[in-house]
């Protein structure tokens, strides 16, 4: 059984560990180490996640009740057209398949629904196997982006929509 909740403040080191343990799997093959290390020092130390708390973003972790599993990430982004950007969704290795990433997209859509969403987008790079999951639960290549994040390294990504 999976079990989750919206994460606070003092839960954003879970989200941090999390990323460390996902992150090495999900891009290993496809960008650098080295690449991986500054993304995650960039985007999940605490004073970031913070900030994105702080902005109106919302983080779901999910758990077995033993252990915490998985995690994602959403903001709205667009009031005008009503669409929110999936920024994270994690779930570690030893649980991709059971359905963990499922029970969390399901969530974001039902609380964003809640809000008024029209649309909900990603980024997901053009080489993760992440984006069959997505056109699985229904979203399209709406455009493709390389995105300059700094130190020499971009994201190769398509932006994935899914009219809601």
């Amino acid at each position: 059984m999976i079990y989750l909740r919206k994460a606070k403040e003092e839960d954003l080191p879970i989200i941090s560990n999390l990323a460390e343990q996902t992150w090495p799997t999900a891009y290993g093959d496809i960008i650098s180490a080295e690449q991986i290390t500054f993304m995650l020092d960039k985007m999940y130390n605490q004073g970031e996640l913070l900030n994105q708390l702080r902005k109106g973003h919302t983080f779901l972790i999910a758990s077995d009740l033993k252990d915490d599993v998985g995690f994602a990430g959403f903001s709205v982004i667009n009031s005008e057209t009503q669409t929110f950007k999936l920024h994270k969704l994690y779930v570690l290795p030893k649980m991709q398949g059971k359905g963990v990433g499922k029970i969390l997209m399901n969530e974001v859509v039902d609380q964003i629904k809640k809000q008024g969403a029209r649309f909900l987008q990603l980024n997901v790079n053009r080489n993760n196997k992440a984006k069959d999951f997505y056109e699985k639960t229904g979203f399209k290549i709406k455009e493709t982006v390389d995105v300059n994040i700094g130190n020499g390294f971009y994201m190769n990504d398509y932006v994935m929509e899914r009219a809601l």
